[in-house]
């Protein structure tokens, strides 16, 4: 996050709910460190309530995540831990997609931030946009705050029976089915394609 001093940035720290897609723990600090982001994720540990080896928690490669004192909280906290695998660009596609929404919303300020102050109050008002507001698209238009309360399974079931009353009423306006509102009760970080691979073409000597 770009300051007003050349040289000086800020830092988003970021945690992110894979199931719901809910930030579920932020701060923007001047600097990278392991220190500051194993504090964060203690304190959102406590106010979850989360039980030891109850949770995996899956990041990059950066110094943060990789550094000691993260590595020794991890441990007194019981937590498993993953990270991207080296050059797979697409092994935390999650978090990189909340990062392009929050860097494209028109909130994103065009000048630098003036002093971290500016960058929480930034950061306070895109989050709750994005937790409580934005229906994400990859949870079937529904908010991660109400996909984190357990509330997204009764909404889409309204739905769906709300566009199949519609449908009966001006079939017309469809051409094919409606949209799926199907529930779907787990989420993988990188799923295995089922759908099979196109076989290469064989290269012949001319």
């Amino acid at each position: 996050m770009p300051t007003q001093v050349r040289g000086q940035d800020f830092y988003l720290y970021l945690f992110e709910d894979l199931f719901s897609r809910k930030a579920v723990g932020w701060q923007v600090f001047d600097c990278e460190s392991a220190e500051l982001a194993s504090q964060l994720l203690k304190d959102i540990c406590r106010r979850a309530g989360i039980k030891p080896d109850q949770l995996t928690v899956h990041s990059d490669n950066g110094g943060p995540m990789k550094g000691q004192t993260m590595l020794t909280t991890l441990q007194e906290l019981e937590v498993a831990h993953s990270r991207s695998r080296p050059a797979v660009s697409n092994d935390n596609p999650y978090s990189e997609s909340l990062f392009k929404t929050l860097k494209y919303r028109p909130q994103m300020p065009a000048k630098p931030f003036e002093d971290m102050l500016a960058a929480r109050r930034w950061g306070t008002e895109l989050l709750h946009w994005y937790n409580e507001e934005h229906r994400h698209s990859a949870i079937s238009f529904v908010t991660p705050a109400q996909r984190h309360a357990g509330m997204d399974a009764e909404l889409l079931k309204a739905r769906k029976a709300v566009y199949e009353t519609a449908r009966q009423v001006h079939p017309n306006r469809w051409s094919k089915d409606t949209r799926n509102w199907h529930y779907e009760s787990a989420v993988h970080l990188n799923p295995d394609s089922s759908a099979p691979e196109e076989p290469k073409p064989e290269l012949k000597a001319a």
